[in-house]
């Protein structure tokens, strides 16, 4: 029977819709994620298909990439498979995008697949998956972008884990990405089914699941495929619409075989077999090797494992083809279904099937095929020293690729076969043990630190050699730091590593770790005399990446029990030249730039963190760990030293929409800003962030900053509720406790004086809390608190006199002059409180003098909680002509322009032609100015102009 191509889109009307509303939505700048679900052939390609030919009429950029059943043996294949399709393209934005990008460039044929410089492992994969984030945002930004992940069922680990991540970054870039699966295939422990659960639950994401077709909709759809008599195929309709069950594959093939055969096969599989027996020999013989081949394969190489000449090849294609069970493609053939290769390929017998696998392998390694692609059809044909030997390339691949889940299993597969193989270390180039350590850090970088581990564990029963027991107990130490694990077998580990290693850069590395186990456990004098020791070693052999690492760690040790300006001279000589560890260079910038700020060096600290955020940009790590690390560190800076409107284009990177702990971790850094500028969208910030509340950070950052935004609100109660929580979690020794108890006394001096009692005993604790985080540290007494923490710790002082009722305006002089480091904001809000100090003390003079710098600052940040607070005080206390100087000088320099304007008495029209812009814009600035004013109309904002003598311009 003939087939036809379906031109209308049958019974997924609503389906569609639903996708073209998160497609406009995309377009308009609201990032969306679709999963399309349903069974084998219910008509997920046909709609998604659909979904490309939309979005291509409305300019977008279609990328579309295909798992392969080969599971997690190819990892990233759908992302090559996408960009290799686009890179194709003449005209297509996605080619100079990729070529501009070397790790993604890596995964097209003819890529270098060698080390990308100083990364490897984890690392490798967080490049990679910020390189293709950034790919999609730089190309959206001149046309959205649509990209499809076909067969998720079938996607590798690392496919997976990038889905997940491009779901939770993607914000307000114009892209959309459409994952496709079947349900049928998700048995209860399938790896998809826990990523579509998280990924569900997510707020741009749009589930999509298929139904069966209703009986109407499945004639309408069976009416459309065939070219012979409508009479005919209408006598026939109904028994295929029974039978289908609403599934439009299954009714296809069933119409098919009632118009070509006399009895119809029972089930899909039978019926489709029967459809491939119906063939003659030859193309039957080219079907079953194309099974074998997977869903696709290239004309060459059909034509080499079927090992027929041009003409019969090509005759038996083109009546295959014709038959609709494959179709063409620029270089080759796909079947028109997987469901139709998987049949074939399960009917083939297992003598056959070996001797077919056996043809494509010895065929693929001449071709310099894929190793993981070699290791599949070696070990399906029983060759296990090729298997071994493909599967340990593979292996090494991918942890190039940075795909360490998939190395894993391919070391993994090599080790299983090990015992086998004849010669097994001279076909793997390596010994056995090596490669277990190998599979150990793949597993570890993975984040299955349990796997890598008991790895470890079973290697160092076995290992006799000192030099691998030393290895192997350097890494067990090291990875059982990582996994949070600080108990005696860490530093046992750590120990011995120590005692076996020679004068190397393992004994560099292994003291490095021994001091992090030794300092995890608080035995700070020891760690920090093996630290001094791997510093001397690393010189000694070489090794920079170990030398590095050395002078981070005494540097942090330093800054606990000694000499915080002796911990800069130290991270300064650890960033002063690259250590070839990506991770180490970034975690050195860090730090220097934290203890920069923590110890008011503003300037340094944001030209240090800006330093490491270019790094962190160029080689393509900006969501890693220390990437993520510096971005809010550098937001910070620019907060502290009063650049808001620099920290708030930062911090509008920083999500909304969080899924994971992470990115919680970031967005609340942004409530800083948009807490002190009262902005609403802190309000919805906080209510993302509110799932994630039992982590430390997140809990310390958002609800000190809905402590503040609520005393800001007149809800003191509510901030001290935020306060006790906090102190609940936070170690009593850290510095975070002095701030947060300086704000909980900041909301106890704020309530009514009917609770005094109370806040006496509440204050004191509060107090005493704070003054014990400044002394002591976590094994002891602290060595040196930064001029932040001193003067927070002023700052609380000055609160627990207030909240006592005696305003001494020399508590508060202290707290302004503590903060004068550079920290513009909170200086400003101490002057507030030394203004309110001086007026009860009867200095009236100085209090307007103290209340008019307060209220410069506040107009600057634009404040506008605080700008509030300070008019409210000056309305008390009749600083009229102060308020009046103090509100103007909060205007931008824009708005005083237009101010002058409105004087003058032009309408907005005008007043935007004099200053080139547009009518919509001059009514914003005029509408900002009467709130900053606290006037309502444009005549009282006049009156306030001519009182402060703006002029109108000339030319008006």
């Amino acid at each position: 029977m003939a087939r036809t191509t379906q031109k209308a889109l049958i019974g997924r009307s609503g389906e569609l819709d639903r996708l073209l509303g998160v497609l406009d939505a995309a377009a308009e700048g609201l990032a969306g994620v679709a999963l399309v679900g349903g069974d084998a052939g219910i008509g997920k390609t046909r709609l998604v298909t659909e979904l490309c030919h939309h979005a291509q009429r409305r300019g977008f950029v279609t990328l579309v990439g295909q798992c392969a059943e080969l599971g997690d043996a190819l990892p990233y294949l759908p992302l090559a498979d996408a960009l290799r399709g686009a890179a194709a393209a003449s005209g297509n934005p996605i080619g100079a995008a990729v070529s501009a990008r070397p790790v993604l460039q890596r995964l097209l044929p003819g890529g270098d697949s060698g080390h990308a410089e100083a990364a490897t492992g984890a690392l490798t994969q967080q490049r990679l998956f910020g390189s293709a984030l950034d790919m999609l945002s730089e190309v959206a930004g001149d046309c959205p972008v649509l990209f499809v992940f076909e067969d998720l069922h079938w996607a590798d680990r690392s496919t997976r884990d990038l889905l997940v991540f491009l779901t939770r970054m993607l914000q307000r870039e114009r892209v959309f990405l459409v994952g496709t699966y079947r349900t049928d295939d998700l048995h209860r422990r399938h790896p998809l089914r826990p990523v579509l659960a998280e990924l569900n639950r997510l707020p741009l994401v749009t589930a999509v699941e298929l139904a069966p077709l209703a009986n109407h909709e499945m004639a309408e759809y069976l009416s459309t495929l065939s070219e012979t008599d409508g009479g005919v195929i209408g006598g026939v309709i109904g028994g295929v619409v029974e039978r289908a069950g609403g599934n439009p594959f299954f009714a296809e093939e069933l119409l098919a075989a009632s118009a070509d055969c006399e009895r119809v096969p029972g089930t899909l599989a039978d019926l489709l077999l029967a459809r491939v027996e119906a063939l003659p020999d030859t193309p039957r013989q080219v079907l079953r090797v194309a099974a074998v081949a997977g869903r696709r394969m290239g004309h060459d190489l059909l034509r080499d494992a079927t090992r027929l000449s041009d003409l019969p090849l090509e005759d038996a294609l083109r009546e295959i083809v014709s038959r609709g069970l494959l179709t063409t493609s620029t270089d080759g053939y796909a079947f028109r279904h997987a469901l139709l290769q998987e049949a074939v390929y399960d009917d083939l017998l297992p003598g056959e099937r070996t001797r077919l696998h056996a043809a494509f392998a010895e065929l693929l390694a001449a071709r310099g095929g894929s190793p993981a692609e070699l290791a599949h059809h070696y070990l399906a044909s029983h060759d296990l020293p090729g298997a071994l030997r493909a599967s340990v390339e593979a292996a090494r691949l991918a942890v190039e690729l940075g795909a360490p889940a998939e190395a894993h299993r391919h070391f993994e597969r090599a080790l299983e076969v090990w015992d086998q193989v004849p010669a097994a270390e001279e076909l793997a180039g390596e010994p056995r043990a090596r490669l277990a350590l190998a599979s150990s850090a793949a597993a570890a970088e993975s984040g299955d630190y349990h796997r890598a581990i008991s790895q470890l564990r079973r290697l160092r029963k076995l290992a006799g050699d000192p030099l691998l027991i030393a290895e192997t107990d350097e890494r067990l130490a090291y990875y059982l730091a990582d996994a949070d694990d600080d108990g005696p077998g860490m530093t046992a580990a750590a120990q011995e590593a120590v005692e076996l290693a020679p004068e190397s850069p393992l004994l560099a590395r292994a003291l490095a770790t021994q001091a992090r186990a030794l300092w995890w456990n608080y035995r700070v004098e020891e760690a920090t005399a093996v630290a001094t020791r791997a510093l001397e070693v690393a010189r000694a052999t070489g090794a920079r990446d170990a030398e590095t690492s050395a002078l981070v760690s005494l540097a942090l040790f330093e800054e606990a029990t000694g000499s915080a300006e002796h911990a800069q001279e130290l991270l300064a000589r650890a960033t002063r030249q690259p250590s070839g560890d990506l991770s180490i260079d970034m975690r050195a910038h860090f730090n220097h730039a934290r203890l920069q700020y923590e110890q008011g060096h503003l300037e340094a600290a944001a030209r240090t963190a800006g330093e490491g955020v270019r790094l962190a940009r160029e080689t393509g790590l900006t969501w890693s760990t220390y990437g993520t690390d510096l971005r809010f560190l550098y937001y910070l800076v620019h907060y502290a030293k009063g650049d808001w409107g620099t920290a708030e284009r930062l911090g509008a990177e920083f999500g909304i929409r969080v899924g994971a702990k992470a990115e919680a971790r970031l967005s609340s850094f942004a409530l800083f800003v948009e807490v002190g500028r009262g902005r609403p969208m802190a309000d919805e910030r906080l209510k993302w962030l509110s799932p994630f509340l039992s982590d430390e950070l997140v809990a310390y950052m958002a609800r000190g900053m809905a402590a503040e935004q609520a005393l800001w609100r007149g809800d003191p109660a509510t901030a001290l509720d935020h306060v006790t929580a906090i102190l609940d979690v936070l170690e009593p020794f850290d510095p975070g406790v002095i701030r947060i108890a300086a704000t909980g006394l900041w909301a106890l001096a704020d309530q009514g004086h009917d609770q005094r009692h109370d806040r006496r005993r509440e204050g004191g604790d509060l107090l005493e809390r704070a003054r014990w985080a400044a002394a002591n540290g976590p094994s002891g007494p602290r060595a040196e608190l930064g001029p932040e923490g001193r003067a927070w710790l002023a700052r609380a002082e000055a609160e627990w006199q207030r909240a006592r009722g005696t305003a001494d305006p020399e508590v508060w002089r202290k707290a302004t002059d503590a903060f004068g480091f550079g920290f513009v904001y909170e200086q400003a809000r101490s002057r507030w409180r030394l203004a309110e100090a001086l007026l009860e003390a009867g200095d009236r003079e100085a209090a307007h003098t103290e209340w008019i710098k307060a209220a410069k600052v506040a107009g600057e940040l634009e404040a506008e909680p605080f700008r509030a607070a300070l008019d409210e005080l000056g309305r008390r206390a009749r600083f009229v002509d102060g308020a009046v100087a103090g509100v103007l000088s909060g205007l931008t320099s824009r708005e005083r322009e237009v101010l002058t304007h409105v004087a003058a008495g032009l309408p907005n029209r005008r007043i935007g032609e004099l200053l080139f812009i547009s009518r919509k814009t001059v009514s914003v600035h005029v509408s900002n100015i009467l709130a900053k004013l606290g006037v309502a109309t444009r005549t009282q904002a006049a009156a306030i102009a001519h009182q402060e003598g703006l002029h109108a311009a000339d030319d008006a």
